[in-house]
């Protein structure tokens, strides 16, 4: 059973506390303590996409590059999302809602970067056949994109027959799909399976809420992903 006491989230990481907390409390406490980077993260704690981007411009306008923001900042706050809905605090709507400022944030400091850099490949990305659930695949996409590669997103609930021809078009460097359902996950097996009859030996790397390390080796060509 999951413990969701606050008190042992913070326990965790060495946080001391003596009463009774809220789950915006124990937040506070999580959030980076650089004034800067802690007003961004608190922003993508609250979902708020506004004040994601006030909070990067103000902190691009004392000059800090924006890239290093999107791992400093950015994910620091969705990793404190991440963490409270681990542990029952937060639920899945919370997620999502943070999520999207996390991409808007992102977004934002790709625009603002004056760096140019050569695609180090190209990624096909996308949600399985039979399932809708498109939140995954929208941040694996976008911090693939601002770490340099080249992505092509098929979208969700994507024929495996698409997948595949994609794949022989595009001819990618690895194909990222997503699942949240337990019953769309099926489809990851007949992607893998119509590749090799391809002779095709590209990693497929599968993630979501639904997919588990047991369950993707059992396939030559998968890549279990978590975060990290």
């Amino acid at each position: 059973m999951i413990d969701i006491n606050p008190k042992n989230i913070l326990i965790r990481y060495n946080i001391l506390v003596e009463s009774d907390m809220t789950p915006e409390e124990v937040a506070e406490q999580l959030f980076p303590t650089d004034p800067y980077i802690r007003q961004i993260a608190k922003a993508v704690f609250e979902g708020d996409e506004d004040e994601v981007v006030a909070a990067l411009q103000n902190t691009i306008d004392s000059g800090v590059d924006p890239l290093s923001l999107i791992n400093d900042a950015l994910m620091a706050g969705m990793e404190v999302v991440s963490t409270l809905y681990d542990y029952g605090l937060l639920y899945l709507p919370d997620v999502i809602i943070s999520a999207q400022a996390m991409i808007e944030g992102i977004e934002y400091c790709k625009e603002q970067s004056k760096q140019v850099h050569e695609s180090k490949g190209k990624i096909i990305s996308y949600v399985v056949e039979g399932d809708i659930h498109d939140i995954g695949k929208k941040i694996v996409t976008v911090l693939l994109r601002a770490n340099g590669y080249e992505v092509i997103d098929l979208g969700k609930d994507v024929p495996v027959e698409e997948v595949v021809a994609a794949v022989k078009r595009e001819k990618p460097i690895m194909l990222s799909g997503t699942a949240l359902m337990t019953t769309t996950m099926h489809a990851f097996k007949d992607v893998n399976s119509r590749l090799l009859a391809s002779d095709i030996n590209v990693p497929v790397v599968c993630g979501g809420g639904a997919v588990t390390q047991d369950f993707v080796s059992d396939y030559d060509l998968g890549v279990y992903c978590e975060e990290d």
